[in-house]
């Protein structure tokens, strides 16, 4: 298990795995399948919740409402991950093509050097209680904070469990506002522990719960009273370091493309028509993992957003370097607010059996896991913007969507890409006519 304060590798008893998968684009799904029900500890009769619409219609009927129908994204296998010394295969929900295969290819040059190293803050959440219309915020904040133990005892009574876990909540903040579209404001802020769970339940429940004595406090009226989603205390970090030789090319030196990265992020880090499509880069790794998973990638897309702006400015959440021996180092850290526990974590069959490919024990190293995808896909994009451009190797994959969309099937599909790609022009009237000639030929 990974010591989610440190990073560092532990005994633990989980089995080893070898993510170096190779040859798995070769495989049929269902080979695919087989083989990582023998690489990892997902169960061949979890498994089954894989390709069989994933969701049952009546489990989805209870989990939002007006449910007519359900709706699915491929689920792919990144491969090659090393983190904290630990092996993991990776499983991705997303939609767009090279994904997958950029980050195990990127994820297959890091492990030569050593893998990612991650670490984590405490599962520390936010819950916020708004108190408007105060006469004196300064006076209500000062005698909050007097009162911060018995306001940290309520909140802690609504939740025996949690504090039978090691959670809860920890301390009080209280922030106030001079200048609102409606006078001055007071916010007070409970920082909650919440152990495996993302947290939102537990902090909403705990806020309105304390509500009552905040006003008994205040002499004011509260509102608003809501977990944020800037989890600024629930930090995930990873970090690599690549050699020049393992990231050279037959077309490209390793200096040349390291020094090409870092200019690359430099952009991203000076101008946020930039920094955007950057950091879309690297939720196009987080995502995927946070999807298959259950939990709420739009939760942790907000985060990240904010931090990204917490300078003042819409910024690069990575940075690349070049240190004094000439390698590459790339750091990736922002707010990873993920659960193992309650929500779709837990209803949804495809999802449990995600968790159990990933085998990871806390959510802490669910969220360290994550965080290192996002920094390999980060790689991946800006080592290819800073070569040979971003399109050669990702339209050679859309290929085969323009290929299914044109009205191959089967080995039609993969016959009727190779011949988009190696000319170079992925449009649909174009695959309509390979097509067209290979039916005729096969005729």
């Amino acid at each position: 298990m990974t010591n989610s304060k440190v990073g560092t590798v532990t005994e633990t008893h989980k089995p080893s795995i070898n993510s170096r998968l190779e040859g798995l684009r070769n495989l049929s799904p269902q080979e695919r399948m087989q083989q990582i029900v023998e690489t990892t500890p997902l169960t061949q009769d979890v498994a089954e919740a894989f390709g069989k619409g994933g969701l049952p219609l009546s489990v989805a009927n209870g989990m939002i409402e007006n449910v007519f129908g359900t709706f699915e994204l491929p689920i792919g296998i990144a491969t090659n991950f090393t983190i904290n010394g630990r092996d993991y295969l990776i499983p991705m929900a997303v939609e767009e093509p090279s994904v997958v295969a950029a980050a195990s290819y990127m994820a297959r040059i890091v492990r030569d050097c050593g893998g990612f190293q991650t670490s984590s803050m405490d599962p520390i959440m936010r819950a916020q209680i708004q108190v408007p219309g105060l006469g004196d915020p300064y006076g209500a904040r000062a005698r909050v904070l007097n009162q911060r133990q018995s306001i940290i005892q309520v909140a802690n009574e609504k939740d025996e469990v949690l504090i039978s876990l090691g959670g809860g909540c920890r301390d009080v903040e209280v922030h106030v506002f001079d200048d609102t579209p409606v006078g001055p404001m007071m916010v007070v802020h409970l920082l909650v522990d919440v152990r495996d769970a993302m947290g939102a339940n537990t902090v909403n429940t705990m806020a309105e719960t304390v509500a009552p004595l905040i006003e008994e406090i205040t002499g004011g009226e509260v509102r608003l009273r809501i977990l944020s989603n800037y989890a600024d205390r629930r930090i995930a970090r990873a970090m690599v370091r690549v050699t020049p030789e393992a990231l050279a090319t037959k077309e490209y030196s390793g200096e040349r493309i390291a020094k090409g990265i870092v200019e690359a992020c430099a952009f991203a880090i000076v101008d946020p028509y930039r920094a955007a499509t950057h950091n879309k880069g690297i939720m196009n790794g987080v995502d995927p993992v946070v999807v298959a998973t259950g939990n709420d990638w739009r939760a942790i897309e907000a985060g990240a957003h904010v931090w990204a702006s917490r300078s003042g400015r819409y910024t690069s959440l990575s940075h690349w370097e070049i240190d004094r021996d000439g390698n590459l180092v790339g750091t990736l850290e922002m707010p990873m607010a993920l659960g193992l526990v309650g929500g779709a974590t837990k209803t949804h069959p495809a999802a449990r059996a995600a968790l159990q490919i990933l085998n990871v024990e806390t959510a802490q190293e669910l969220a360290e896991v994550t965080v290192a995808i996002g920094l390999a896909q980060n790689m991946a994009a800006l080592r290819a913007l800073a070569t040979e451009g971003i399109q050669k190797g990702h339209m050679a994959l859309h290929a085969r969507n323009i290929a299914i969309v044109a009205g191959a099937e089967g080995d039609e599909v993969e016959k009727v890409a190779n011949v988009l790609a190696a000319n170079h022009d992925v449009r649909v009237d174009r695959a309509k006519e390979v097509l067209a000639t290979l039916r005729k030929d096969k005729g």
